[in-house]
């Protein structure tokens, strides 16, 4: 038995050409819509980008070199023509004849301990209740301690000799701490603690504006000063 197929195509119906331009005619709006979106969009972009990438930061570095050239190049102290530090970061002080800044819980960027390592501040994140913590800041009262014999007992100890900052990097001490190592220090540089107490009044930097934060001295300028040595910035 034959059977025929008829492979003759059927012809297109004549109203497909119509339905297509009517579709294309119905997606033409919303084509000139997107369009009236994006193009502000990109246009905005663009503006931030150049405003406040490119004018707003040069224009406030320029004010800032022209008004503010020390702070804004870091605060650097020099010494004959030599940096030395920087008065917003502490640094590593060890000898008795100085004045010892705040403990530094910091690490170096392979993870070993480094005080003040100012390319990877932080913290020790140890909470108030961790045994690490308890017995790390009892060590650190016990050297203390150890560090100024000639302390009279009883001398509270004040709380920044003892624990670490949040960045690890503070420059800064309370006045209380400098009083506190004052009987070792002038003791290693010959001095009556009278006179090296006025040495240290004489940095004492106030609240700022008279009511924000505590009064602090700045280590590095102080241990300087002691040297008779006074830096440039």
């Amino acid at each position: 038995m034959n059977t025929t197929v008829d492979e003759t195509p059927t012809p297109a119906s004549p109203n497909e050409p119509q339905a297509s331009t009517a579709q294309e005619e119905e997606r033409e709006p919303a084509r000139r819509a997107i369009l009236r979106l994006i193009r502000p969009a990109i246009v905005m972009t663009l503006a931030l980008t150049i405003i406040t990438g490119l004018i707003y930061p040069g224009v406030i570095t320029g004010l800032a070199q022209v008004f503010f050239p020390s702070q804004a190049n870091g605060s650097i102290l020099y010494v004959n023509g030599k940096p030395i530090g920087s008065s917003l970061i502490g640094q590593y002080w060890t000898q008795a004849q100085y004045f010892h800044g705040r403990p530094s819980a910091t690490n170096n960027p392979q993870g070993t301990p480094a005080p003040y390592s100012a390319d990877n501040s932080g913290a020790s994140n140890l909470g108030p209740t961790n045994q690490t913590l308890i017995t790390t800041v009892q060590q650190r009262i016990d050297d203390l301690k150890k560090e100024n014999p000639d302390v009279p007992a009883g001398t509270p100890i004040p709380a920044d000799l003892v624990t670490a900052s949040g960045s690890g990097l503070d420059p800064d001490i309370s006045v209380a701490a400098a009083y506190y190592q004052i009987p070792r220090v002038a003791k290693e540089r010959g001095m009556t603690q009278e006179a090296l107490r006025n040495i240290v009044d004489a940095h004492i930097t106030g609240r700022f504006l008279g009511i924000f934060g505590e009064p602090r001295i700045n280590v590095l300028e102080l241990n300087l000063a002691l040297d008779g040595v006074q830096p440039s910035k």
